[in-house]
């Protein structure tokens, strides 16, 4: 199934061309057959002479209705350039082909019509130079151009033939199993409900397909599909396509919304591009200004944000980020147009790079440029490396849902990249969909900025064992599976310790002052003249400070405390937990009292020491003694 749109000036017989080629008249409207002027698309289709099916998008060519014309050439195989024999190039000849350049339409044909009125066959030839020199400077030069008659039948055959040889030549639209249906007609026909019509593209559509329509994120059901008013199962790339839709109304959907499989797209106000100003517009494309842009069949008016360039002249190519005043659903390879608001005139158009950067970029920043330059030409490799490297790690889901490459370009790609060692995996297995990816450039910034954050907090912390996990994982904004494999990868790399509750870097100890360790000496001294009777926590806080203190008992070698206010040297608590042991081991139990007589201590030490122990599963209470678990 492949999709002819026509172009060209007003009153220049496009719309009886396609009566005389397909016997329908495409002006639907009353108004467009009181006028006998073309004011919204109109559709049409035919079986060409080789056996294949084509539809034609029938576009209005006077200039008040060239937003209806952008709706409907977006997804054509081919265009049909149709120039009266009798006029010659007009001004919307020129608009028009300027439109199908920019959009890279490819293919073409161009009928000269009319030629029932003309009898100089000079004057033919001269119209048929003409045209060819302007084909010349676009993507559509050399193509045929087919003298013909809509009201005789002259050429008609000749011309079906023409078509039906450039359809062939042209490269069928690829399946891609992302289906996509940019709207340009929303109505309801009665029993059945809300239909929308559109070019399909990239993928199929079948009845009880569950769909998306984006923006407005809707849910849907595929109930039914007509081609050429025929119901069909199965709709292919490359067709128009009226889809009925279930549990939607009419008043839900506008032109430019866009029917898709679920998770296709995504919303946007912002999208990276490469554009192109057309040799004649009237002045040099500036910073912040505001335009029309076309994509698909939506309209939206966009603020445009040029970078790398102060302004991008006549004839020259840019870098930009368009700010959208609408969401838009687009993707990357996406063709546009940009129109100036006042007086309304094309003045240049280009492809989506990325439809969901990370931010608005600076203008006049190298690696912008430099990142743009890789999504407008650079390999698979290039352009999945830059992706990842936008936000490190990402699980291979997340990427590959993120890289502007079909599914199969982007698994080949990763697969080259972990072979080169240009990206490697953070975690040891699972899953490769979760599995934690990261481009070996990736892991010295990461690297750089985990030690960083740790260096900050030693510095201001030296006397703590390290770093809270959540506080590091909150800084460096990771969700959890990620940040969890990047501490593992770098753990085993040596470059950090990671406990249960800490992360500290690999080189960290704790290193106590002169001051501070003559005072934890003279503490030291208090604890070995009384080792049974020591003094409290507060003492020692007191005398110590906090963070010295929380160091020495983190340590385990110097204080254990068994009570918030008891603490007993590692010496000991040692001594005393072995010999209560030992002696319920012998005794079969023991008392507090006991303990307390044995070691010349007081009640408040050996009752802090006991309910420790308790604590620890290592004794249990039994009326007033203790006995092992």
């Amino acid at each position: 199934m492949r999709v002819i749109g026509t172009a060209g000036h007003v009153d220049h017989g496009k719309s009886a061309l396609v009566q005389a080629l397909t016997t329908i008249n495409p002006d639907r409207l009353k108004e467009e057959q009181e006028r006998e002027m073309t004011i919204d698309l109109g559709f049409a289709w035919l079986t060409l002479p080789g056996g294949q099916k084509a539809s034609i998008v029938d576009v209005p060519g006077h200039e008040d209705f060239i937003k209806n014309m952008l709706a409907g050439v977006g997804g054509i195989d081919l265009a049909l350039l149709v120039v009266a024999a009798d006029e010659s190039v007009m001004p919307q000849t020129r608009e028009h082909l300027a439109i199908l350049d920019l959009l890279h339409v490819k293919s073409g044909v161009v009928a000269l019509t009319k030629i029932d009125l003309v009898d100089d066959d000079e004057w033919l030839l001269l119209v048929e130079s003409d045209v060819s020199d302007l084909l010349q400077e676009t993507c559509l030069a050399d193509s045929p151009v087919v003298p013909v008659s809509s009201k005789t039948g002259q050429g008609i055959p000749h011309l079906l033939q023409v078509l039906d040889q450039a359809l062939a030549r042209t490269a069928a639209p690829e399946n891609l199993g992302r289906p996509r249906l940019p709207i340009d007609r929303v109505f309801t026909i009665a029993g059945f409900g809300t239909v929308v019509t559109g070019t399909l593209s990239d993928g199929e559509l079948r009845v009880g397909d569950d769909v998306e329509l984006q923006p407005p994120g809707l849910q849907s059901r595929v109930r039914g599909l007509q081609t050429h008013k025929e119901a069909v199962h199965t709709a292919v790339p490359g067709s128009r396509v009226a889809v009925n839709l279930a549990g939607i109304s009419v008043e839900q959907l506008q032109r430019g919304d866009v029917v898709s499989a679920p998770g296709i797209l995504r919303p946007t106000f912002l999208i990276d591009v490469q554009l192109r100003l057309l040799p004649d517009a009237p002045r040099p494309l500036k910073h912040n200004v505001t335009v029309d842009f076309f994509s698909g069949s939506t309209e939206i008016p966009a603020r445009t944000r040029l970078l790398g360039s102060r302004a991008i002249v006549p004839g020259e190519e840019g870098w930009a980020q368009l700010q959208l005043e609408h969401p838009a659903a687009l993707l990357r390879g996406d063709r546009f147009i940009l129109r100036q608001l006042s007086p309304g005139l094309t003045i240049g158009g280009g492809v989506v790079l990325d439809p969901h950067p990370r931010r608005k970029w600076r203008r006049f920043r190298p690696e912008v440029v430099e990142r743009l330059a890789v999504l407008s030409s650079g390999s698979p490799e290039e352009i999945l490396e830059i992706c990842l490297q936008e936000r490190e790690p990402q699980t291979t889901k997340q990427l590959m849902a993120r890289v502007p490459l079909h599914p199969d370009q982007s698994r080949a790609a990763l697969q080259k990249l972990l072979q080169d060692g240009r990206v490697q995996y953070l975690d040891e297995g699972g899953h490769e969909a979760v599995r934690s990816l990261c481009s070996r450039a990736g892991l010295e910034r990461l690297r750089d900025r985990l030690l960083a954050h740790l260096q900050a907090y030693h510095e201001q912390y030296p006397l703590r064992a390290g770093m809270p996990r959540e506080e590091l994982k909150s800084r460096l904004k990771l969700e959890a599976k990620l940040y969890n494999d990047l501490l593992g990868y770098f753990t085993k790399e040596g470059a950090v310790v990671a406990g249960e509750s800490v992360v500290r870097a690999a080189d960290h100890a704790v290193r106590f002052t002169p001051a501070q360790k003559d005072r934890i000496q003279r503490v030291l001294a208090r604890f070995e003249a009384a080792p049974f009777t020591p003094p409290s926590y507060s003492e020692c806080e007191e005398i110590l400070g906090f963070e010295v203190l929380g160091a020495l008992l983190r340590d385990g070698s110097s204080f254990v405390r068994v009570s918030d206010e008891v603490l007993l040297s590692g010496a000991a608590y040692q001594q005393m937990v072995a010999w209560i042991i030992h002696r319920i081991e012998t005794e079969g139990q023991i008392t507090a009292a006991e303990v307390r007589d044995h070691f010349g201590t007081s009640r408040k030490y050996v009752i802090a020491l006991l309910e420790h122990l308790d604590d620890r599963k290592v004794t249990r209470r039994v009326g007033d003694a203790r006995v092992l678990r």
